[in-house]
């Protein structure tokens, strides 16, 4: 994980102003949301393994879920660059479960804060300083 100072850090906005504006920039409320936190994910590549992440914490209202009808204000966080690396082809260890299918369908990643390079890094950073300006 790659800190990236940003102006948006203790920027304080309407989620829905925040989502529209975000949404137009590629970003997904990340799924790791509750009504008191959550972050803003974009993927800067096509097999989902570099990630920019902008966290925010709920100060005022409801946050429920990926809508823009919602009265919850947040808080940004620091915006980060991660990176998750997944298994390449099967699972060697699996083992056949009709229940853990309907369960566990998607792979937990190998390694889910891998090294990062300065290539991607600096993607991220340039993600960042768009989302500053579009934010203005």
């Amino acid at each position: 994980m790659i800190l990236i100072p940003s102006s948006l850090e203790n920027r304080e906005e309407a989620f829905v102003n925040l989502y529209r504006s975000l949404k137009e920039l590629d970003f997904t409320l990340g799924g790791n949301w509750d009504y008191e936190k959550g972050s803003f994910d974009r993927s800067l590549d096509e097999k989902q393994q570099m990630w920019v992440r902008i966290p925010f914490r709920v100060t005022h209202g409801t946050l429920d879920g990926d809508s823009d009808e919602s009265d919850a204000v947040v808080l940004l966080g620091t915006p980060y660059a991660l990176r998750h690396l997944y298994r390449e082809g099967g699972d060697p260890t699996a083992d056949v479960q009709v229940m853990g299918a309907l369960v566990d369908q998607f792979q937990r990643p190998v390694d889910k804060d891998a090294e990062i390079g300065d290539e991607w890094a600096e993607k991220a950073r340039e993600v960042v300083r768009k989302v500053e300006r579009n934010l203005v």
